[in-house]
């Protein structure tokens, strides 16, 4: 999947007011911190509020387990909204291998978050570049046209 060309949502000239970036230690308390991120930009009442809280949490925690943010390294995270979408992307301290969309057995205990985000978000990618690698993730508002909608009886 081709990288976004910035951290602005397509589409939107404006942003949404909730475009957030915070550089983290390499640390799993931080996964929570990367969720308050979220909770920044959006708001708790956000309508993609709970895909991106628990995308960016998988993102984090891969970044911690996963690459070289977790050996006494950090990781950032940045929220961009606009009005139909949100992005965030992840930046970590690399590893030998890229991100990795494997499938796991029913009785795994990991391996689950990369096939979480290709689930749930419209479009995801990531880039790997001078020693780092920005895994990213793009959840889209879907508007109901007026007149599909239910009206009430």
């Amino acid at each position: 999947m081709a990288p976004p060309d910035s951290h602005h949502v397509d589409g939107d000239d404006q942003t949404g007011g909730g475009d957030l970036v915070a550089r983290l230690p390499g640390m799993p308390s931080q996964v929570a911190r990367a969720r308050e991120l979220v909770t920044a930009a959006l708001g708790r009442d956000h309508p993609l509020y709970d895909d991106v809280a628990l995308l960016t949490s998988e993102l984090a925690t891969n970044a911690i387990l996963h690459t070289k943010s977790g050996a006494g390294g950090s990781f950032t995270v940045s929220v961009a909204s606009s009005a139909t979408a949100v992005r965030v992307f992840v930046a970590d301290g690399g590893s030998e291998e890229p991100p990795c969309v494997c499938r796991t057995s029913t009785q795994a205990t990991s391996g689950r978050g990369l096939p979480l985000i290709e689930a749930l978000s419209h479009r995801w990618g990531f880039i790997r570049e001078a020693g780092s690698t920005t895994v990213w993730f793009e959840c889209l508002k879907e508007r109901v046209p007026a007149c599909l909608a239910v009206q009430p009886s």
